[in-house]
């Protein structure tokens, strides 16, 4: 017994269209998300109790930059879709669930931006 279409039979897509891409992207920022935490957790780690100019003398490293800004760009994205994941079990009226999508989604990038912006601006204005 099979729960497809015959179009998505024909075509190798279930009937979201979709569920196999879902699957595999949060498969693919999990395992990017492991060593970008390491690498965070050391680099941020080590820079707590620190000065201020000590903490802006390592950001301006752009290694130890691009790691954190990718790790909060990526965990952010992770967060994202997995509350989605959440909110399309949970909540149940349409409207809801729209509101719930749209603002979630708009409060991760906004976040993962905003964390982005404060490294870039400390690597390059210090």
């Amino acid at each position: 017994m099979s729960y497809k279409t015959d179009l998505g039979r024909v075509i190798g897509l279930g009937t979201a269209n979709e569920g196999v891409h879902e699957w595999f992207s949060g498969r693919v920022l999990s395992v990017a998300l492991v060593p970008l935490a390491v690498l965070f957790l050391w680099i941020v780690g080590s820079l707590i109790g620190e000065e201020h100019s000590t903490v802006v003398a390592a950001f301006q490293n752009p290694f130890k930059a691009i790691v954190v800004i990718l790790f909060l760009l990526v965990a952010f994205k992770h967060l994202a879709d997995g509350a989605k994941e959440i909110l399309l079990d949970y909540v149940h009226g349409k409207a809801t669930l729209a509101i719930s999508l749209v603002a979630t989604r708009l409060i991760c990038y906004f976040l993962g931006a905003a964390g982005a912006f404060a490294v870039a601006k400390i690597a390059f204005a210090g």
